[in-house]
């Protein structure tokens, strides 16, 4: 083949390949390019744009749907846009440990994890609840590319309990977590649980604070100095698997570390509105801080919801945050795998 011919093939290759885009859908493809800072090789930018697409038609699809009611929450397109379910899956996911009845029973009889001897009456709970209006919530951090998702939620609960006791707000270090609780059976960027991390927490004697230790989204030796100590545990409770359970630790204790199941690329793309996906199960993958409750509309239409901060930056969700559905049948599995320290 001579040169002359080889480069005539590969312009019809590319050209091909770009008359399957929707042209008009060029200028919003390189706003939103601008606007997360996406850079790509040629070849990639032709798969990129082919899977930006198809989320992109997916949440106009969704959204539709929405304004005839069929769904209770709205979609939008964000830095995740360019990344197959498997890809993102891969990539922002973070409990990498089977949860079954067997761990579950384990939990309860581990080092410094027991259960309150009674709960209180539904009726006597507040119907609203958030935490971030009492003071006890840090600022919504970012993860990135590190699988990391299960230190969040364990600092934030600890930041909360630390503000209840002190009356100070102090930012702790999840890159404390990341790179010293691998004894503990945590994996740092390649996952871990919440209950390991706590468990890490009490056995070291402290925790360090992000302006010490600050978050680097990558593994690390462990640089935990106890001079540098700002928080510290006496146990942690691991919750049994009801939801009324988990709204009185909520309502009464503080910001609550839990799981949901994290597969869909309705969760990803989530922007507001109370989240319920038919598909969810209660096998959970991603860990979450629940720093409140609450309801939308009239307390009797059932539209309860549990407020929760994420690790995915304040460009997701609500600013950060999201509310998920409260009240049917653990969705997604929220009740599952929760825990909050004692301080």
């Amino acid at each position: 083949m001579t040169p002359a011919v080889f480069l005539i093939i590969l312009c019809v290759g590319v050209v091909s390949g770009a008359s399957a885009f929707d042209l008009s859908l060029d200028v919003q493809w390189q706003e939103w390019k601008m606007k997360y800072e996406k850079l790509y090789s040629p070849e990639e930018e032709l798969l990129k744009r082919v899977v930006w697409e198809e989320n992109v038609k997916k949440i106009e699809l969704h959204n539709r749907e929405n304004s005839l009611g069929k769904n209770t929450y709205i979609m939008e397109i964000n830095d995740f846009a360019d990344l197959t379910d498997e890809e993102f899956k891969d990539m922002i996911t973070g409990i990498t440990l089977p949860i079954n009845n067997t761990m579950k029973s384990l939990w309860k009889r581990a080092l410094g994890s027991s259960l309150p001897n009674s709960w209180y009456w539904r009726d006597a709970l507040p119907k609203f609840v958030d935490w971030r209006k009492e003071g006890y919530v840090t600022h919504v951090r970012v993860q990135g590319r590190c699988n990391s998702c299960w230190a969040f939620p364990v600092v934030g609960a600890i930041e909360g309990q630390m503000f209840k006791k002190t009356g100070k707000l102090t930012p702790l270090s999840v890159q404390n977590l990341v790179d010293c609780s691998k004894p503990q059976g945590n994996k740092g960027c390649r996952g871990g649980t919440t209950y390991n991390a706590f468990q890490y927490v009490l056995q070291n004697g402290g925790l360090e604070s992000e302006a010490t230790y600050p978050y680097e989204g990558k593994e690390g030796l462990c640089r935990y100095n106890p001079n540098n100590s700002s928080a510290k545990i006496t146990r942690f409770v691991a919750l049994p698997e009801n939801e009324d359970v988990l709204m009185d630790a909520v309502a009464t204790k503080g910001p609550v570390a839990a799981g949901i199941h994290v597969v869909h690329s309705s969760l990803r793309f989530y922007k507001k509105g109370i989240y319920h996906e038919p598909k969810c199960n209660n096998y959970v993958n991603h860990a979450v801080l629940v720093v409140g409750y609450g309801f939308e509309g009239n307390e009797t239409d059932g539209n309860n919801y549990w407020l929760i901060q994420n690790s995915w930056g304040e460009r997701w969700g609500l600013n950060g945050y999201m509310k998920i559905a409260k009240d049917r049948n653990n969705h997604c599995g929220i009740a599952t795998f929760a825990q909050y320290p004692i301080v």
